[in-house]
């Protein structure tokens, strides 16, 4: 069934046509993307499909039955309402029967009055009828891993990265066929990504979303739409097999470059003698000459490039000693300037750093895993300075020169153009071969062409905003780098260009982001920020992590006794009893269990050791106790249920 049909779509930006005559659909079930550079129009087309916008011309027409939810990147909302209220704001009946219900619930603790508690039965009625138990249970489960716990805040007092959650959790929960979703990653961290992935491609409901999260786009769509120049194009398959087809039709139009360019050679020619246009055919041959010359010819994507000179780095680079960091409970991740103290205002500690140690070597690329209000940004402020720890010392090298990338960068002065920006830094730019480029030429290596280096900061997108910053940044020639979610804002183009360089980057890098594709492709060590404060290594990349943690997860589940009610012994079905061996078996699997159990526990405590050659040991060695483990609870079970 068709849920959404485009037809000769076209709309002008700001100085230029942004994109024209799109065309394309999307049945039931369907899942795709539409990627392209930053400006093309992508979140543009997005809000013409969910009638934010109106298209200059064509149509846009939705499956009326289907339903659709559509998740902007700038939520909007009423700040006077509840968490609850917002999430529930649907005309659905079925969305209505149930935020009634959970409001009644949530009163029941004080205590309904006849009327509710009358209205309470009704609704119970209500939900057995339409067997919305089920439904219920979804979006309780959405909300939880979301984090979406207490209810009845007001939405004036969230962060923008929670209303962004709740903005998803209101997409998800709704009883609608059609997600419109527009950058669903934003603001999650890998963990909360990694389950969003899996429920979109698990679920029924048809997807059209905006993302440059790459394994996002793999696992997720089915469909690649690509926006460039104006025009739509639609690459079947998922991302892997867009950058197949995208290599291959490259490598055709070059080759049929050269052939139109071997034909022309001999055309002019013969064009440059004056031949006499009077006879049909030469008439049909100069026009097809002028056709091929006046083409539209095959171009690559202009690609830009970072790259500066390097600082060399000295024999000490930064030690971390004893470093612990304690906020408030409930405060989430901090960027407080150095040297502010720790607020309390009687709520207690909790610690976000607690005793972390480390010693940098030259060269290494590490990445920092955790999840929201864990403490990455916290670090991160402590190591640069920008934060004092509550305890512990940082030692930095005298040679060591830090560029650190905020996720929110600070500008001064956002009436000053592009250029003038980074002309405060330097007016020439001496590059890795030695060669010295001017701002302006500097500029145009980092995509930043013609006008746009006269505009002001404050017209500029939030990506180019960010992009520049990283330029200014770049310039500086910092031998340690520290990018707190660089990927935030950037699309693909932009990202495979800046992983080219950080894979060359000869200095130290730390790095947070949500992006795993980026952080697989770039650290090959993490930092695990845990739940108590403390922080372990792992040695590999990401993926690998959440792999390791995910298998942890099931064998542990696996391995939690189950209680089972013994049925009841008939004089036709006696239980059998354990024979002696069996009984002596039985014995000491118990003590066995035991002993592997307290082996495995020991374990874990290595796995959170700062010397990754022990915690790669102690995780190879973790895994065989698991599956040893395994076997004697399955042995155990089936010796327990003799007699």
């Amino acid at each position: 069934m068709n849920l959404l049909s485009i037809s000769n779509v076209s709309k002008m930006g700001r100085e230029k046509s942004l994109f024209s005559s799109v065309t394309f659909g999307l049945d039931s079930g369907n899942k795709a993307a539409i990627i392209g550079k930053n400006g093309s129009g992508k979140s543009t087309l997005l809000n013409i499909i969910a009638g934010v916008l109106q298209p200059d011309e064509g149509t846009v027409v939705i499956n009326k039955s289907s339903g659709v939810s559509y998740l902007s990147q700038n939520p909007e909302f009423n700040p006077a309402d509840t968490i609850r209220e917002h999430i529930f704001k649907s005309d659905s009946p079925k969305l209505r029967l149930i935020f009634e219900y959970e409001s009644l619930c949530e009163k029941m603790a004080q205590g309904l009055s006849q009327s509710d508690q009358k209205r309470f039965d009704e609704l119970t009625l209500k939900m057995n009828q339409g067997d919305l138990w089920n439904y219920e249970s979804q979006i309780r489960s959405i909300l939880s891993t979301l984090g979406i716990n207490d209810m009845s805040r007001k939405m004036s007092s969230l962060s923008g990265g929670m209303i962004k959650k709740i903005a998803l959790a209101q997409v998800l929960v709704e009883d609608t066929q059609l997600l419109l979703l527009d950058e669903p990653t934003n603001h999650l961290d890998i963990q909360t990504i990694y389950w969003l992935e899996k429920f979109l491609r698990d679920t029924k409901r048809s997807v059209l979303m905006v993302t440059h999260d790459r394994y996002f786009l793999d696992a997720v769509c089915n469909n690649i739409y690509e926006l460039a120049r104006g025009k739509i194009k639609l690459y079947e398959g998922n991302y892997s097999k867009y950058l197949e087809k995208k290599e291959l039709e490259a490598e055709i139009e070059e080759n049929t470059e050269r052939r139109i360019e071997s034909v022309l050679r001999f055309e002019r020619d013969w064009l440059m003698r004056g031949p006499c246009a009077r006879g049909t055919k030469a008439k049909a041959r100069i026009q097809h000459d002028m056709q091929l010359i006046n083409r539209e010819k095959f171009a690559k994507d202009k690609g830009f490039q970072f790259e500066v000179a390097g600082r060399r780095l000295g024999g000490k680079i930064l030690e971390l000693h004893g470093i612990s960091k304690n906020f408030p409970k409930g405060f989430v991740d901090s960027t407080l300037p150095a040297h502010s103290a720790s607020p309390n205002n009687g709520r207690g500690v909790s610690p976000v750093l607690r005793d972390f140690s480390y010693t940098f070597s030259k060269g290494e690329k590490i990445g920092i895993f955790g999840g929201n209000g864990s403490g990455k940004s916290t670090l991160l402020n402590i190591i640069t300075g920008n934060l004092e720890p509550d305890s512990g010392n940082v030692i930095k090298g005298e040679n060591t020169f830090f560029g650190y990338y905020q996720q929110n960068p600070v500008f001064k002065d956002l009436s000053l153009t592009v250029l003038e920006y980074i002309q405060e830094a330097a007016e020439n730019i001496t590059m890795n071969d030695g060669k010295t480029l001017s701002a302006s030429l500097f500029l145009n290596r980092f995509g930043f062409e013609g006008k746009i280096q006269h505009s002001m900061l404050s017209t500029l997108s939030g990506g180019e905003r960010k992009r520049v910053f990283l330029v200014r940044l770049l310039i500086s020639n910092p031998n340690f780098l520290i990018l707190d979610e660089p990927t935030n804002d950037f699309d693909i183009f932009t990202m495979n260009i800046l992983e080219d360089f950080l894979l060359g980057y000869k200095g130290c890098l730390l790095v947070v982001s949500h992006d795993r594709y980026f952080m697989d492709k770039i650290a090959d060590t993490m930092f695990i920020l845990e739940d108590d404060g403390s922080v372990s290594g792992f040695v590999g990349k990401c993926s690998e992590y959440l792999q390791l943690k995910e298998e942890l997860g099931a064998a542990e589940e696996k391995n939690r006794p189950v209680v089972k009610k013994e049925p009841e012994r008939t004089e036709k079905h006696a239980k059998k009893k354990r024979s002696f061996n069996e009984q002596r078996e039985f014995e000491s699997l118990e003590s066995e269990i035991m002993e592997l159990e307290e082996k495995k526990s020991l374990l874990e405590a290595q796995m959170s050791d700062s010397d990754f050659a022990v915690v790669q040991k102690a995780s190879v060695e973790y895994q065989s106790v698991s599956e040893t483990l395994d076997a004697k609870y399955a042995r155990w079970e089936e010796l327990a249920e003799l007699g």
